[in-house]
């Protein structure tokens, strides 16, 4: 699959596998949730571009290497998004977070946008959006563009199980974006449920049903 990316490393994939258990509680999930986005953020982050700099230790001088380029911001889509942003953070303590929050409505049943708050130079930023489940692909995708709408050129999403279905409806409609996920399930059930999933997200992140 083109642009997309599934990780393989044995510490991710373990903790997916517990995240899957019905029996994982909602501290142990959040944590899990937590834990595997900042495993996914260090892969995210490689092609991040470097300039070397001279610093000076305690011994002399040293030629090393710092980030550079372009700056970096996370944006969540509300509500399940949040509980990868911690993560994120543990990795990168400077990154800028915006939110984005959609609802279908009901009659049209097309995504609608609620809530949008980015970062003011949104526009010079690559953007990492996090969403945990890539199910049918309407949200992300609905997101992506609202996001493009503000003037982004750069764009990546990163969840952590993704339907192949929802990974067809991202390619097709955001070709330009890279998808990060830990896992990849084969099928839909007639509520829209990635199975086998790990059900609600959002419900398993806030304890909520």
């Amino acid at each position: 699959m083109e642009n997309v990316f599934v990780f393989d490393h044995p510490l991710i994939q373990h903790k997916i596998s517990l995240l899957r258990d019905k029996n994982t509680d909602t501290k142990e999930f959040r944590e899990l949730v937590s834990e595997i986005a900042m495993l996914m953020g260090y892969e995210v982050t490689r092609n991040m571009p470097l300039k070397e700099v001279e610093i000076e230790t305690p011994i002399g001088i040293a030629k090393t290497k710092i980030i550079s380029g372009k700056k970096l911001g996370i944006v969540p889509i509300l509500r399940a998004g949040l509980g990868m942003v911690d993560g994120m953070l543990n990795l990168l303590p400077m990154v800028k977070v915006g939110h984005i929050g959609l609802y279908r409505d009901p009659e049209t049943l097309q995504p609608v946008e609620y809530y949008c708050k980015l970062p003011v130079d949104v526009e010079e930023r690559e953007i990492v959006v996090l969403d945990p489940m890539l199910a049918t692909g309407g949200s992300a995708s609905a997101a992506i563009q609202f996001i493009k709408n503000r003037g982004v050129k750069n764009i990546k999403l990163m969840c952590l199980i993704a339907a192949k279905s929802g990974i067809e409806r991202l390619q097709k409609d955001h070709p330009d974006v890279s998808i990060y996920c830990a896992a990849v399930d084969e099928k839909l059930n007639d509520h829209a449920y990635i199975v086998p999933g790990l059900g609600d997200a959002g419900d398993r992140l806030f304890g909520t049903k």
